[in-house]
């Protein structure tokens, strides 16, 4: 198709880091943004309320005509991706395998994962990177209030830095040499999470790995800079299961422009 319409779905805001990446890296699509801003975080949940979550979510977004499918979040990524692949004959991309590749591409062997509660349980992150590289030592450490502390705009605040420093320490007395941070709202931790784990070591992320999965994935015009006849910017439309004042302002700082097309929606209808 010349013109992709994507769909980027998160359990609240941190699929926006995502969705920056998608369009520094990505002309001419139209994106359809869902953040299931009701019923987060997703990473206290079970497995079972999360996949039945998500399954509700992404029939929303092909109802809106997506051709593609970001699962932007973590949570929903370790538990439902093979449901919602049973369900949907449409390409559907998580952020665990990519995140896992940009972390081992860094060269280090001592690999630290932070995220929810239910992803680091699921110990999906050290099956993923011991399947492509069983040499590599894996340290995980669950980091629930991080979603909380984002969701609230606390991105570089005394109690944001309070809290990271006793989530880290175990990983800093362990002497990591790369951090990946194994959920999309945690880059908006970024400064808090480096000032924290020093500079020498490596801080990545998977919204710019997906990102580039995707441009090898889309017709080659739509990707951004390429000689191609493609000369529009794409529409961007943002659905929210409750719309609050703090994801319209959160946005906007992130991705350094107005959401123009925000709805809030009803699940339950």
């Amino acid at each position: 198709m010349k013109h992709k319409k994507i769909g980027v779905f998160d359990s609240g805001v941190g699929g926006l880091t995502v969705l920056k990446e998608l369009l520094a890296a990505v002309q001419g699509a139209d994106m359809v943004y869902f953040g299931d801003t009701a019923r987060l975080p997703y990473g206290t949940k079970s497995s079972k309320t999360v996949i039945y979550y998500t399954l509700r979510c992404a029939n929303f977004l092909v109802s809106k005509g997506i051709d593609m499918l970001i699962v932007a979040c973590n949570t929903a990524s370790a538990h439902a991706i093979p449901a919602l692949k049973a369900r949907f004959d449409i390409p559907i991309i998580g952020v665990i395998e990519s995140g896992a590749r940009a972390a081992i591409a860094t060269g280090g062997s001592r690999i630290g994962v932070i995220g929810t509660s239910s992803t680091i349980k699921s110990k999906v992150y050290e099956r993923t990177i011991h399947a492509i590289d069983p040499g590599i030592e894996v340290i995980a450490k669950a980091c629930p209030l991080f979603v909380p502390l984002v969701e609230e705009g606390l991105f570089d605040d005394a109690v944001t830095e309070m809290i990271a420093g006793r989530y880290l320490s175990e990983l800093v007395a362990h002497g990591i040499d790369t951090l990946l941070l194994g959920c999309t709202h945690y880059p908006l931790l970024r400064g808090v999470i480096s000032k924290i784990m020093g500079k020498d070591v490596k801080i990545v992320d998977s919204a710019g790995a997906t990102a580039s999965m995707v441009a090898d994935m889309i017709d080659p015009s739509l990707v951004k800079g390429s000689k191609s006849d493609v000369n529009r910017s794409g529409d961007m439309i943002f659905y929210l299961t409750d719309l609050t004042q703090g994801f319209i302002d959160t946005g906007k700082l992130f991705l350094g422009q107005e959401m123009e097309h925000i709805y809030e929606v009803d699940l339950e209808i």
